[in-house]
C-alpha cells in the first residue's frame, strides 16, 4: 500500500537561506515504489577552504513502514549528514590568484622603498649608504656646496620611477624625458652663451658644449680602466 514519511532540512555550520535552501514536507512512495527523491538546492556562497553540514532528518513514517534503528537517530527518526565542501578546481585557481597577488604586492613594496631611497639619497650631502641605518660620511665644503648647487637637479631626477616599475620601461621612457629636458636647457645656455661672447652657435658647440659632454666621458672611462680588470666600460665610452 501507500506509505509515507516527513522529512526536514536541518542546519549545522550551513545555515538555512543562505547555505542552501530550506525544506520540509512529506515524501510519499506509492505500491511497490522503491525510491524517492528530495531535492535539494545548494547555493553558491564563496567557499574557500571551509566545509559545512547541515542535515536531511526522516521522522513520522506512516502506513505501515518503519526506520532503520541501525542507522542515526534510531527508529523515530533518521538523519541523513550532508557535507559542502569547496570546489578544488575553484580553490586551486584562487591560491593561483593570491600567490600572483602577492608576488606582485611585494615587488611594488620594494618599488616604493627604492623609489622613497632615492628621494632620500638626493637630499643627503653624500646619499645614503648599503643600509638605511648607516650614517653618511661627513662632507666637507666643497662637498656642501656641489650638493647645494646639484640638489634641484637631483630632487628633479629622482622622480624617475626605479627600474622595478613596468619591467623598467617606465624608468628608460621618462629617463629619456629628463635626457631631453636637460639636452634642451643645455643648447639654450651654450646659445646664450655664445652670444654673450659673440660667438656663432657652431663654434660654441663643437668648443664649450663638447668639452662639457666629453670631459665627464673621459673620466668615466679613466675611473673604469682602473677599476674594472677588463675595461669594457672604458672601452664603450671612448667609442661613446
Amino acid at each position: 500500500g501507500k506509505v509515507s514519511v516527513n522529512y526536514k532540512l536541518e542546519g549545522d555550520s550551513a545555515i538555512p537561506d543562505r547555505d542552501f535552501e530550506a525544506a520540509e514536507g512529506t515524501l510519499e512512495f506509492e505500491n511497490q515504489q522503491m525510491e524517492a527523491q528530495i531535492v535539494v538546492t545548494i547555493k553558491a556562497v564563496p567557499r574557500y577552504d571551509t566545509k559545512d553540514r547541515f542535515r536531511i532528518i526522516l521522522s513520522d513514517p506512516e502506513g505501515g513502514v518503519k526506520l532503520d534503528a541501525t542507522k542515526d537517530g534510531g527508529e523515530e527518526k533518521n538523519i541523513l549528514t550532508i557535507m559542502i565542501e569547496a570546489d578544488p578546481d575553484t580553490k586551486d585557481r584562487v591560491d593561483r590568484v593570491q600567490s600572483l597577488l602577492t608576488k606582485k604586492y611585494q615587488k611594488s613594496k620594494i618599488a616604493h622603498a627604492n623609489w622613497a631611497a632615492q628621494f632620500k639619497e638626493a637630499v643627503m650631502v653624500n646619499g645614503v649608504g648599503d643600509d638605511d641605518d648607516e650614517e653618511p660620511s661627513s662632507a666637507g665644503i666643497s662637498g656642501w656646496i656641489a650638493h647645494i648647487v646639484s640638489l634641484p637637479w637631483k630632487l628633479l631626477f629622482a622622480f624617475v620611477p626605479p627600474v622595478d616599475y613596468c619591467g623598467g620601461w617606465a624608468c628608460f621612457y621618462c629617463a629619456l624625458l629628463m635626457i631631453g629636458f636637460v639636452t634642451m636647457i643645455i643648447g639654450d645656455m651654450a646659445s646664450l652663451l655664445g652670444c654673450v661672447l659673440c660667438l656663432p652657435d657652431d663654434i660654441t658647440a663643437i668648443t664649450f658644449v663638447a668639452m662639457g659632454t666629453s670631459l665627464p666621458d673621459t673620466f668615466a672611462s679613466k675611473t673604469a680602466a682602473e677599476q674594472d680588470p677588463y675595461a669594457d666600460a672604458s672601452v664603450g665610452n671612448v667609442t661613446g
